[in-house]
């Protein structure tokens, strides 16, 4: 992709940009001066689609027009609620149907997926992870592992970048099933690393991990709507992922769950089960005996929290408008013309951590920054950035494509030059 760094080119990028439509569905965060923020943080909360209000007030409406008539008695029906955002999920996340709910909150879909699929037998009772995996992951898979008598510092295998490389290598997954497969119940790993990331190869993990006996599930909590999963043809058992990133549902809001199709009939893995997870044939016969819903449904525990549901109904509409593989394309040349100015400033402070290879990443860039004591951050943030921090030393910067522009990218690099 040839770049160059005149402001000229990123509005000429712009006006070609057949998807710039979409920006102004969005809100975006004004700065201090009432200008617009240049708002690069949508792999830690994507920005809040304007329908969002429209739906949450309609819900509210219902509810005050319909009371508990509102579950039945309505358009979008609080009981068939989350059915109406499986299609356009399953199509983000390359899923069948019935493969995928929408339901709780990451970190609980987390643990009911480990529930049925982290079954420590014998001495097969190690959890293979990035060793820089989220810590609410690793505090999740301790938990499991105590919780089924085991030794977390024995118990979890961490998978190490190289020494002076800070992005993972297969090979080394690979190498640590050769000589553990017989003793690793689970291999659990970010789908994009949030730190670094870095996409890996889910299909080649799960063959990998499927090879050795291994269950294998996702965390795909900075992946969904950033980019293609492909989790039926990955085989994974199960991935999990949260919706408040790149697919822009609000803060703290509702989750999503993938269980492969061959684990649909599967009555005998052990689960968490609760009432919505019931036959919907019979669930208000009020039924002692729990039948589980084929698929991913079979997993939900309670009725759906609407006001939660709402904004990624809105969101989602905007995706399937767009088209995914639309917006991937865009993703990899506005964070490759990204990655092109800030390879272009001057001095050797800023280092990019993330692959530049564009099938190994999403739209995040991640940058290391010389003898950082976050007062470059701060300073960028002061001038109008809002982007994000994390210890000890790394910037990350995530233009996502449906409401990111290249003029943002622009603007954060002058600002990021004149900060230095």
């Amino acid at each position: 992709m040839q770049f160059d760094s005149l402001k000229e080119t990123a509005i000429a990028l712009d006006k070609a940009d057949d998807l710039s439509r979409f920006r102004k569905s969005f809100t975006i965060p004004k700065h201090t001066d009432n200008t617009e923020s240049v708002y690069l943080c949508g792999n830690s909360l994507g920005l809040r689609p304007n329908k969002a209000v429209t739906y949450v007030n309609e819900e509210l409406e219902d509810w005050a027009r319909l009371g508990v008539k509102g579950h039945f008695d309505k358009e979008f029906a609080w009981t068939r609620y989350h059915e109406f955002l499986t299609e356009s999920m399953a199509t983000i996340v390359g899923a069948k149907h019935e493969e995928v709910v929408v339901m709780n909150t990451l970190t609980p879909n987390l643990h009911f997926m480990m529930v049925s699929f982290y079954q420590p037998e014998g001495k097969r009772r190690k959890i293979v992870m990035e060793a820089d995996a989220f810590p609410s992951d690793t505090y999740a898979v301790a938990s499991q592992i105590k919780f089924h008598g085991g030794n977390p510092d024995e118990d979890i295998i961490r998978w190490q970048p190289r020494p002076g490389e800070n992005t993972l290598n297969i090979e080394d997954l690979q190498q640590i099933l050769s000589q553990h497969g017989d003793e690793i119940a689970l291999i659990m790993i970010g789908a994009v690393n949030y730190y670094t990331g870095q996409y890996f190869d889910l299909k080649k993990i799960t063959e990998i991990g499927h090879s050795h006996g291994c269950m294998v599930g996702f965390d795909c909590a900075h992946a969904a709507g950033n980019v293609p999963l492909n989790l039926h043809d990955t085989g994974a058992d199960f991935a999990v992922w949260c919706t408040y990133k790149y697919l822009n549902s609000g803060p703290g809001s509702i989750a999503g769950c993938f269980v492969h199709e061959r684990h649909a009939h599967n009555e005998r893995l052990p689960r968490f089960a609760g009432w919505w997870g019931h036959d919907k044939e019979e669930r208000f016969l009020m039924k002692d005996q729990f039948k589980p819903i084929p698929g991913a449904e079979g997993w939900q525990q309670s009725n759906a929290p609407i006001l939660s549901m709402a904004p990624i109904r809105a969101s989602l509409e905007l995706f399937m408008e767009a088209g995914f593989e639309n917006l991937r394309a865009k993703s990899e040349h506005l964070t490759s013309y990204l990655e092109y100015l800030l390879n272009d400033l001057p001095g050797d402070r800023i280092k990019i951590i993330t692959p530049s290879t564009v099938k190994d990443r999403g739209c995040q860039l991640s940058l290391a920054v010389k003898n950082a004591d976050k007062s470059l951050f701060e300073r960028i943030s002061d001038k109008g950035v809002i982007a994000d921090w994390r210890e000890p030393d790394v910037i990350r910067v995530a233009p996502a494509p449906i409401y990111n522009s290249y003029m943002d990218c622009w603007n954060f690099t002058q600002i990021l030059k004149s900060s230095l």
